[in-house]
């Protein structure tokens, strides 16, 4: 069994590889036009259909076996904004979003079933984790009972509303796990400090943690419910906050689940509500990354990427950085060196672990995420909702 599971990983790294390589070997391709993101705390309207529009999305010009690109998935839903991925495997993905929509698809994106909580059109669902393709949690944002948890067991054939925010002042932003049972979901700050909800039974119940371990928020800082990756984890106990709309950007780091939180200054510039870190991404409990920038398409975004080695008690810029914000960013399984980002105006391909960026393709999309078997999925505005594929 270790034997065929050692050769299994070799596989999938080598496939990364090559498809990265194709990535990397040709210039970007015509894309999406730029276009307004909106506030990735409310709804906006998509834009109109650009040649990215077509079936399917070159990453690379190149011919021959390797050759990689977002091959796009119809969704059948064109009105409805994906900001919320949870990638399972190379045949099994959720999409949440806008109008309370909740999609799934077992079959690589031939076929996508509706499979929202009953009674949510009202909601905003920004962040779904899935365990495999039955069991899913999945977050609505908004200020008091806009917040809520909802969870199913049997691939969204019936939910279970876990948990609804009864503070006003409370805006529930990202969440994720740990593992099949323990997890975590991020609200603005409370009282001067974010507060975090904790699960130890999968989802099926939360319960508000004590902010004595949190450090003091900054004024005007909060999180962005833009790609559901402002709150994240990596093995059993380690997670990072990602911040923004203060005088500088800032990550928040806890190593128990939750319970004490330590902060360190981000280099992506912030100054502005519509400026931080949008989206953080680590490979282990050392080596992450960070990108953001400003979400309002006529704003520049320099410095829009940043990169930990040491589980993010320090950041550095890239030195390359993606040309624009960018905000959904996910590293390629069993890589040490490649990973990618997203936004509305491209992607982005790093293979030296984020010291350079290099955009690939011009589409837009809001989130990014990679199953253990080496697939990669990517979704956003226009129910856009595409796979990796070489």
């Amino acid at each position: 069994m270790r034997a065929a599971r050692a050769a299994r990983t070799a596989l999938v790294a080598a496939v990364c590889a090559a498809a990265l390589a194709a990535l990397t070997a040709a210039p970007a391709q015509a894309g999406a036009a730029t276009a307004p993101s909106g506030h990735p705390g409310t709804a906006t309207a998509p834009y109109g259909a650009t040649a990215t529009d077509a079936r399917t999305a070159a990453l690379g010009t190149g011919r021959g076996h390797g050759q990689a690109r977002w091959a796009l998935k119809d969704t059948g839903v064109p009105s409805v904004r994906f900001r919320g991925l949870a990638a399972v495997d190379r045949d099994t993905a959720w999409l949440a979003g806008s109008r309370g929509t909740v999609l799934r698809t077992t079959d690589g994106g031939r076929r996508w079933r509706t499979v929202s909580p009953p009674g949510a059109e009202g909601l905003e669902f920004r962040d779904i984790e899935a365990f495999d393709a039955r069991r899913a949690v999945v977050l609505a944002i908004g200020e008091g009972e806009a917040s809520r948890v909802y969870r199913t067991d049997d691939g969204g054939t019936t939910w279970t509303e876990s948990f609804r925010n009864t503070d006003p002042r409370a805006f529930y932003d990202c969440l994720a796990f740990f593992d099949r049972r323990h997890g975590l979901a991020m609200s603005d700050p409370v009282d001067g400090r974010f507060r975090v909800l904790s699960t130890a039974d999968g989802g099926r119940s939360w319960r508000v943690l004590p902010d004595t371990g949190m450090p003091a928020a900054l004024p005007g800082e909060a999180g962005f419910a833009a790609s559901g990756q402002c709150l994240v984890t990596s093995g059993a106990r380690d997670a990072w906050i990602a911040t923004g709309g203060a005088d500088h950007a800032r990550v928040l780091h806890s190593a128990d689940r939750g319970r004490t939180w330590t902060v360190t200054g981000a280099p992506i510039p912030a100054g502005d509500p519509a400026r931080g870190v949008f989206g953080l991404a680590f490979r282990d409990r050392a080596h992450g990354l960070a990108v953001g920038g400003d979400y309002r398409a006529d704003q520049p975004s320099p410095r829009a990427a940043a990169r930990t080695t040491d589980g993010g008690r320090a950041w550095r810029t890239a030195a390359t950085p993606p040309p624009a914000y960018r905000s959904g960013v996910a590293w390629l399984p069993h890589s040490r060196a490649a990973a990618l980002a997203v936004g509305p105006t491209g992607t982005d391909v790093t293979t030296d672990a984020g010291r350079t960026w290099r955009t690939v393709d011009t589409g837009s999309y809001d989130t990014v995420d990679c199953a253990r078997d080496g697939a990669c999925w990517a979704s956003g505005e226009q129910g856009r909702a595409a796979r990796l594929e070489h």
